[in-house]
């Protein structure tokens, strides 16, 4: 099947920039940070930049397709919204298999999400409808997740990030707990209904959209248990702390 990639391709450039920012976070903004700490730090960095400019790109792109629907062809603005994310996911991936290469299931998590990006864009040039509503619902909580991990890093040595993280935590699990626990599902039980019917196949083969609803669906599996176990974990300390008084 031959795709013909219209527009502008912002690819390049989000890569470029995206390392810039990881150059900038490692050396400048986190430069007195504990070398253990910077790496971590320095990718919630680029993470941030990503996310919220992501959520609101992403729900522009989707307000102004014409047509919008599971087997919609892509717009050259989603498009560039994918090549935004693609640019970020790359560089991203390219720190854990430098620095983390033990990180076994964030490089996974990378590669999963590298090859739905890039099918959709690159490869079928349909499909954009869903991958970006999936955007929103999992960088949504980007903002939080990436303040609330920072904090997380230098609680033990500073009163001011220990206070951040417990106040963030709550919030920051509710919030996450309804895009991955409760709106995810449904938006994925729709849209996986949709392609396993194969009512997408003649633009998007069925290994393709098939090879998605097998990603989506593992990374929304393993999001529920991440969050499951963050807050067992916050009763657990909450419990705790009401014994000892």
């Amino acid at each position: 099947m031959e795709v013909l990639i219209s527009g502008y391709r912002l690819l390049p450039h989000a890569f470029a920039t995206f390392s810039v920012m990881y150059l900038i976070g490692y050396f400048v903004v986190f430069r007195n940070w504990s070398p253990k700490y910077r790496l971590d730090a320095s990718s919630c960095f680029i993470s941030l930049f990503h996310g919220t400019p992501a959520v609101f790109l992403a729900v522009a792109a989707i307000l102004n397709q014409p047509v919008r629907g599971f087997a919609s062809p892509n717009t050259d603005f989603q498009n560039l919204v994918l090549d935004f994310s693609i640019g970020y996911f790359t560089v991203d991936l390219l720190h854990y298999l430098i620095f983390i290469p033990g990180d076994y299931l964030f490089i996974a998590h990378h590669l999963a999400t590298l090859f739905v990006f890039v099918t959709c864009r690159y490869l079928v040039a349909h499909g954009a409808f869903s991958i970006l509503v999936l955007l929103v619902l999992a960088e949504v909580t980007s903002a939080c997740q990436n303040v609330w991990t920072l904090a997380r890093l230098r609680k033990a040595e500073l009163s001011v990030a220990a206070k951040i993280h417990k106040n963030l935590a709550p919030p920051f699990y509710v919030l996450y707990t309804i895009m991955r626990g409760f709106i995810g599902p449904v938006f994925f039980y729709k849209m996986s209904t949709f392609y396993l019917s194969g009512k997408a196949s003649n633009v998007i083969p069925i290994w393709v959209s098939a090879s998605w609803v097998i990603v989506v669906g593992g990374a929304i599996f393993v999001s529920i248990m991440w969050i499951s176990n963050l807050w067992l974990e916050l009763f657990r300390e909450e419990n705790g702390e009401k014994k000892d008084r």
